[in-house]
């Protein structure tokens, strides 16, 4: 098994560069498919590798339920520095799963929260609220997906603006934005090192729906006139795991954006670019995550096939 059961926990460095590239030089919707998919490919190879390190680290601990031979030094031989990574990776991985059951646990008691709130109003696939606070967000789930606005922020807004944010929010609600988001923000608890790719996907979101809602209304300006005064008047969703209008983060690069030509539409970039050389580099330290984990999972299974008892 050597060195690459290793591989995966370090790999998603390799993601880096185009985490940040992707966010200026991509489509928005080809940003957030691609970034998502590098994120949940590797955050899973990492985690396995994880889980194989643990067995070699539970198989030293006395008293542990699992056949004697996995602790013979055979077995503990085919892992590199095996008594540090094999008991290291047990309090890892635990951190990992808790972290990970915290997130969607807290996830779902948000959207159950949020679609008890409105219970009682009409179940129409908007939803205004006489709130002096304002703001707006996609909800997603529960009998149908709906679009939740105060009266503050309507109030706040030309004709114009207000169909552009409706728009956006029934992009965020078309495209399963909220499964994207979800998807990144277990990978960055599964390995921290795809942090960047979280932060990137948020923004790249967030420019999907703009461009959604720009060619659904017809005037990117009046789309990033609607974001600027947003932003100016609220804070985002009262609920960050919720999309939102005016969700926190950059927002004068969405609205410089949507003031600018609508981006091209490319299902892969150019090779002999920075950002074409940046996702070829991601694609092939995703690759190479994949097969080391899945080699070192072969080899395992095969170790401990042979060490444990008829």
């Amino acid at each position: 098994m050597g060195v690459f059961v290793f591989l995966p926990l370090v790999l998603p460095l390799t993601a880096w560069p185009i985490a940040r590239l992707a966010e200026q030089h991509l489509h928005p919707r080809t940003a957030t498919r691609l970034l998502t998919a590098v994120a949940a490919v590797m955050a899973l190879c990492s985690t396995l590798c994880l889980a194989l390190l643990m067995v070699v680290g539970t198989a030293q601990l006395p008293g542990n339920p699992l056949p004697d031979g996995w602790s013979d030094p055979e077995v503990r031989a085919a892992v590199p520095y095996d008594e540090v990574a094999g008991k290291a990776a047990i309090p890892a991985l635990c951190g990992v799963v808790a972290a990970s059951a915290r997130a969607l646990w807290r996830h779902g008691r948000v959207r159950r929260r949020a679609h008890q709130a409105l219970a009682g109003l009409p179940g129409s696939a908007v939803a205004v609220l006489p709130d002096d606070v304002p703001y707006a967000y996609a909800l997603p789930g529960g009998r149908r997906d709906r679009v939740v606005v105060t009266t503050a922020l309507l109030d706040c807004l030309e004709p114009a603006e207000r169909r552009a944010l409706f728009a956006h929010e029934r992009a965020h609600l078309a495209d399963r934005h909220h499964r994207f988001l979800l998807a990144v923000r277990l990978a960055a608890l599964a390995n921290p090192f795809l942090r960047p790719l979280r932060t990137a996907v948020a923004y790249t979101a967030e420019r999907w729906a703009d461009e959604t809602a720009a060619r659904a209304v017809g005037d990117r300006r009046t789309v990033a006139t609607a974001i600027g005064k947003a932003a100016l008047v609220s804070r985002g969703t009262p609920v960050a795991t919720l999309a939102g209008l005016a969700a926190p983060g950059p927002v004068p690069r969405r609205v410089a954006a949507l003031l600018g030509p609508a981006p091209a539409v490319r299902t892969w970039p150019p090779v002999f670019t920075s950002v074409g050389l940046a996702a070829w580099g991601a694609a092939a330290g995703t690759a190479m995550s994949a097969m080391s984990s899945a080699n070192a999972a072969v080899t395992m299974f095969l170790i401990l096939r042979t060490a444990t008892p008829l």
